[in-house]
Formats: C-alpha cells, structure tokens, sequence
C-alpha cells in the first residue's frame, strides 16, 4: 500500500463529504427515514457515502470496500479492506448537536492502520500520516489539496486517582455508569460519535468504555487514530487485542484509554 497516497486521498474525500453534509445541516430541513434496525438515516449519509465511495473504488479498485450504508458490502469476507461510516452520529445531525463525524479507515490484516476522522460542523481533522502517527490538522478551514499546520496528538500519562473520562452522549447506559464508577474519575465528559475516540488520543481524555452496540465501521477510524497517537483498544471482557474483519462486522464491548491507566476486570 502506498500510504502517502491512501492518506492524501482519504483526507480529501473526508473534507469533500464534510462540505457535503454540512450543506445539508445548515438547510431548514432535511428528510429523516428509518432503517430496519431502527436507526435514523438522512440524505447526508446517503450523500456522503456516495461521494466517498465512488472516490475510493476510484483510487483503490483492488480492495474490498465495506459501508455502514451498503448492506452487500456487510456479506464479505476480508481481513484486509477500506471501511467507512460516512455520517458517524446520525441522532447527534438529527438534534443539530454538532458531535457527528465522517470516518474512513484502512485496515491491514485485521488491524486499523489508518485512518481519518473529521468533525465539519466542530471544524476538527485528526488523521494518521503514511507513517502511521497521528495528528490534528488545524481548522476550522481547510483546503482539499494542502494540509495546514499538523499538530501531532499522544495521549495523556494519566494519574489512576483522578482519570478523565468519556463516555457516549446518546448511549449511556446504568452498565457503564457502573463500570466507570470502579474508578477514581476526576471528571467526565460526553461526546458523540467518533470523536470519543479522539478525545482519548489528544490526551482530553483518558478512559472511553464502551458497553454497547457497535460496528466496526463506528470505530476502525477512530481506533487507528488513537494508535496512532499511542494508544490502545481491547476486548472488554477479558482485555485481549481488538481486531477488525469480524463476522458481519460486529463488535464486541470495548474499552479505548491511554496505556497508562489500570484497567480493572
């Protein structure tokens, strides 16, 4: 894989489709429908995942492509593949919060090596570089052809008595709170969509755990992000690697943090 190439090319269909849904949010209305999972889906996902799509098939002929919005693409087989969420946090543009993000990761041989995750109406850029580290392009405006200044991300060296932690803005469930209350937080923070994961990586944060229903499209982005600045993501049960290219793409619970915090079982 040419990375320098994966890279600029996953950047510039991320900020194409954050213009994309950003017209779309800033319209006086905009059509909600319902999956059959019953969950929310709007012309900006449809618009956004069309843009990236073509895009990547363009660029990328070769590899397997899954989308949250192309149920056929969630009946393959592959270890190695491009998976995206074009409009991570549907409720979050539905209420206008703000907190949604488009996402596109690479995944290698079961694990997320790249990755780009971009939050239009917040005007925040974190992606991984051909090297694999991971930074905060500066916004809130940036041009499709040449990065701004790149602030490289690390996460926290967090203090296990005063943790700062983030959890899901439109699934938090008492199993989280009670997971959350075995450790000795200083302070919490809510966040939706992608961006918890990137809040882990600048070190805003040191814990996310998440016990609930995801995707891999939800998190490959996300998760290379976070590697990339240092840090890491496990099975929740029993804290062993997390991996990508699982049956149907499903995920297990998970927890994100920052290396130096003391997981408990």
């Amino acid at each position: 894989m040419d990375f320098d190439r994966l890279v600029t090319v996953m950047r510039r269909l991320a900020l194409e489709a954050g213009d994309r849904i950003m017209e779309i949010y800033n319209a006086p209305d905009f059509e909600v429908k319902t999956k059959s999972d019953a969950s929310p889906v709007t012309e900006a996902d449809e618009a956004a995942d069309a843009l990236i799509s073509e895009g990547l098939a363009e660029a990328f002929p070769a590899l397997p492509l899954v989308t949250e919005e192309q149920a056929a693409s969630h009946a393959q087989t592959a270890s190695t593949f491009l998976i995206v969420d074009p409009l991570d946090g549907t409720k979050e543009f539905v209420q206008r919060r703000g907190d949604f993000t488009v996402n596109i990761a690479y995944v290698e041989n079961g694990v997320p090596l790249r990755g780009v995750v971009y939050a239009p109406a917040k005007g925040r850029l974190f992606y991984t570089l051909a090297d694999g580290r991971s930074i905060e392009e500066q916004g809130p405006v940036f041009d499709k052809e040449t990065p701004g200044t790149q602030t490289p991300i690390m996460v926290s060296m967090p203090d296990n008595r005063a943790l700062m932690v983030v959890a899901s803005k439109s699934h938090r469930d008492q199993a989280t709170d009670d997971y959350i209350a075995r450790y000795a937080v200083k302070d919490m923070t809510s966040a939706g969509s992608s961006l918890k994961f990137c809040l882990v990586a600048t070190g805003e944060a040191d814990l996310y755990p998440r016990l609930g229903r995801t995707m891999e499209w939800d998190t490959a982005a996300g998760d290379a992000v976070l590697r990339g600045a240092g840090g890491e993501m496990v099975r929740f049960e029993d804290h062993s690697p997390f991996t990508y290219g699982k049956e149907g793409f499903a995920n297990p619970f998970f927890i994100a943090f920052a290396p130096g915090v003391l997981l408990v079982k």
